[in-house]
């Protein structure tokens, strides 16, 4: 019965249709090696490393209705453990539909929304935390045609990864098309 679940696995993924290609390869999880038992150096450099980095130092990516940075994650050499992003929606936009094993926070800085989760509606607007629960398959949504909508998105996505419960999968990709009125959007700094 295990040969027969590893030969599905292994069609699933030759079959597998990639959801998203990036320019530069991500890291999910980085290695830390020493020759002692012990892992004082990694500790020192981790300290001495800044705690205050500048949203405006990072990039957004993705567009035209749904913009993002990623803020935190294991390939910054900070942590191994959260990853946080900042979302932008333009005005009456959404994301992507998709699932993921691990939970998320979305702090709701500016604007208002909501999201479905399993076809449930959850409404949040500024100053709302939301709770995205573990394996959920959502998608969020700009409920002003006006504004944009701004969350602060935090996540242990970095441990799920190192345990191997990775699984997460796109149903709907955001929208390639701009809402109309707004084709030049792209978020402020």
């Amino acid at each position: 019965m295990a040969v027969d679940r590893q030969e599905l696995i292994a069609e699933r993924e030759r079959e597998a249709v990639v959801e998203q290609e990036y320019e530069v390869e991500r890291i999910f999880v980085r290695g830390i090696a020493s020759n002692k038992y012990s892992l004082r150096e990694e500790r020192e450099r981790q300290r001495a490393l800044p705690r205050v980095y500048k949203t405006q130092n990072f990039t957004w990516r993705g567009g035209p209705q749904v913009w993002h940075k990623s803020l935190l994650n294991p390939s910054m050499g900070i942590m191994q453990t959260l990853q946080a992003s900042y979302e932008e929606l333009a005005p009456g936009s959404k994301s992507q539909k998709h699932g993921h094993q691990n939970a998320a926070l979305l702090f709701v800085l500016e604007g208002r929304g909501y999201d479905i989760s399993d076809g449930e509606r959850v409404d949040w607007e500024e100053g709302d935390v939301c709770l995205v629960a573990p394996g959920t398959v959502h998608q969020h949504f700009n409920a002003d045609p006006d504004k944009p909508a701004r969350v602060l998105i935090i996540k242990t996505k970095p441990v799920y990864n190192f345990a191997n419960l990775n699984y997460q999968e796109f149903k709907q990709k955001a929208p390639k098309e701009a809402m109309p009125g707004w084709a030049d959007y792209y978020p402020e700094e």
